[in-house]
């Protein structure tokens, strides 16, 4: 058996492939573990699931305080239906700055600047970072398999390989199947560091991996938005 450990950038796996489609209320253990992994690895193990995200900011999201209603739901559900699944937290910032003014033919000039609304994520990256060396490092499992396209964790999944090549490591990219349907691509400094590598998440894996409507949690009911 292969003891494994999942790691889900939350923020990437929700712009990259879940965002306008009909599958948020998404069932992460069913997806990634029982689909996904047990197709790629029959003999994976998996002690442990991680799920990396950031509060959302009702005064920025499309729905308000539903959107932020909405996240409360979900990871109240997803905590209360899987007992190996963890939640960690970064936070957002949201402030103004001046930014280069976009000039049709003209290149970008630190003299033509807008005053702009910038709103960012904190800490995920760094998050996953470190959980998955820690983890590595530490000998808590064999296999460590990350869903994100994100380059930020290139140098973490670098001295994985180099500090422990024995632990395998495997990339599952927040894509849909097919060519010419995506505005990314696989990204080459996550992939060249990877024992395994899935490139896409398809329709009917996610339709199959929903979440029940209502999830029983010790207190009243995680309740699908209707939104979503």
């Amino acid at each position: 058996m292969t003891k494994t450990i999942i790691y889900v950038d939350g923020y990437n796996l929700y712009y990259s492939r879940l965002r306008g489609s009909a599958h948020k209320w998404l069932d992460i253990a069913a997806l990634f573990r029982d689909r996904i992994l047990r197709q790629q690895d029959p003999s994976a193990q998996v002690v442990r699931i991680k799920y990396f995200t950031s509060p959302v900011m009702a005064s920025y999201a499309r729905h308000g305080r539903a959107s932020e209603e909405a996240q409360t739901q979900y990871l109240r559900a997803l905590q209360a239906h899987e007992a190996l699944l963890d939640v960690i937290k970064g936070f957002h910032v949201f402030q103004p700055t001046r930014l280069p003014s976009y000039r049709e033919g003209q290149a970008a000039s630190k003299d033509d600047v807008s005053a702009v609304w910038m709103i960012e994520e904190k800490q995920t990256d760094v998050n996953i970072a470190l959980e998955i060396y820690r983890d590595a490092k530490n000998g808590a499992c064999d296999q460590i398999v990350v869903c994100s396209n994100d380059s930020d964790l290139e140098p973490a999944l670098k001295l994985i390989k180099a500090d422990m090549p024995m632990v395998k490591v495997g990339i599952v990219l927040p894509m849909k199947e097919g060519k010419g349907v995506n505005i990314n691509r696989p990204n080459q400094r996550l992939v060249k560091h990877a024992d395994w590598v899935r490139q896409y998440i398809k329709d009917d894996e996610l339709s199959a991996s929903q979440l029940p409507a209502n999830v029983q949690t010790k207190k009243k009911p995680a309740s699908k938005p209707n939104h979503w």
